[in-house]
């Protein structure tokens, strides 16, 4: 099954490109090495200590990346040393993270790890540096009025699912000790209307989405996040090349600092960050900005935690890693802690600058 077909219409179209990738740990990525230039994602004849390098985002430019806005907007990115940082949009014709380090297109990205693990296992010596959502933003959506809050409340009723989530779906079931038998999964698109309409009791959505725009119409509903019943996977995760953190650790560092100022500033200010999605960075999006502030502050709960109010943005606990390990196992696929994750150069970032958090 190929990762394309594995996540919502989201995650689908932002992930296209890793249609080559397979679950099952053979690779299929071209395994292609780029030259030294070519994988720092520029060079340095702006004058800059780091010259320009390449994100590639994992989605289109709206709320999500606010931070990278910010950064951008603010010289934090400057300032750190680099002499521009080329966001490149996700959707439906973007390349996927892992591809695009792995050709040497980008220099780093915003993925998850359900896709770099199988990756990792494929042959891709990447890592995940940082994880920006503390929460996946996975999520069963259902009417105010008939409410499911939890995966039992599920048995017995219909659950829409598209097919692009059917392995997510079926992960949040096996964690949760349930079975497909016990409700009607009611083949999905990507229009929450049947649930609207009375067609289906839940739906299978992402919180900072369909809630909100729902809501907006009319439609008074309840959710609850795959993340808090058992399948705590993290997301809009900082995905390097193992080489990146080998032989341009002080340069991960700077751009790590750059993109927690950023952040800060974005949790700081949901309606600037949606100001910057819709009138700047994301002006060829028709986004709307209330919905934007909406889902800007939504985001918030993902990317805040105690833990990272205790520890700093970005930073995941051992138990929050061995908790995806367990999620990414539980989805069939099988990675250690040590293969997936490398958390020593943030550590560093507030080791050495204590301020940032």
């Amino acid at each position: 099954m190929n990762l394309s077909s594995q996540f919502d219409r989201r995650s689908l179209l932002r992930y296209g490109g890793m249609a080559s990738l397979a679950i099952g740990g053979a690779t299929v990525l071209a395994a292609c090495s780029s030259d030294s230039s070519s994988s720092s994602g520029g060079s340095t004849d702006d004058g800059s200590q780091y010259g320009t390098v390449a994100m590639q985002l994992s989605w289109i430019k709206n709320i999500e990346f606010a931070g990278e806005y910010f950064a951008t907007e603010k010289g934090y990115y400057a300032d750190a040393g680099f002499g521009s940082v080329e966001l490149i949009a996700g959707g439906a014709a973007g390349t996927g993270v892992e591809a695009g380090l792995d050709t040497g297109k980008v220099w780093i990205g915003t993925s998850a790890p359900q896709l770099t693990a199988p990756a990792v296992l494929g042959g891709l010596e990447a890592k995940i540096v940082a994880a920006t959502f503390q929460k996946n933003p996975f999520c069963i959506v259902s009417s105010a009025a008939s409410p499911i809050n939890s995966p039992q409340d599920m048995v017995g009723k219909r659950i829409g699912v598209q097919d692009s989530n059917q392995l997510v779906f079926a992960a949040l079931l096996a964690a949760n000790g349930l079975e497909e038998s016990q409700m009607t999964i009611v083949p999905a698109q990507f229009d929450p209307s049947p649930l609207a309409n009375g067609e289906v009791d839940g739906w299978v959505s992402y919180v900072t989405n369909e809630p909100i725009t729902l809501a907006a119409k009319g439609f008074e509903n309840a959710n609850f996040l795959f993340a808090d019943y058992n399948l705590p996977l993290v997301a809009e995760t900082l995905t390097v090349l193992q080489s990146t953190i080998d032989n341009e650790r002080d340069k991960l560092k700077a751009f790590l600092k750059a993109e927690i100022q950023g952040w800060r500033d974005a949790v700081a200010d949901p309606r600037e960050s949606a100001r910057l999605a819709v009138e700047v960075f994301g002006k060829d999006q028709n986004l709307e900005l209330e919905e934007q502030v909406l889902e800007a502050t939504a985001q918030n709960d993902l990317v805040v935690s105690a833990d990272t109010e205790a520890n700093g943005l970005f930073t995941m606990t051992q138990a929050l890693i061995d908790e995806n390990i367990a999620a990414l196992a539980t989805a069939g696929i099988e990675i250690t802690a040590d293969e997936l994750f490398d958390m020593s150069v943030l550590a560093e970032v507030y080791e050495e600058n204590p301020d940032l958090k």
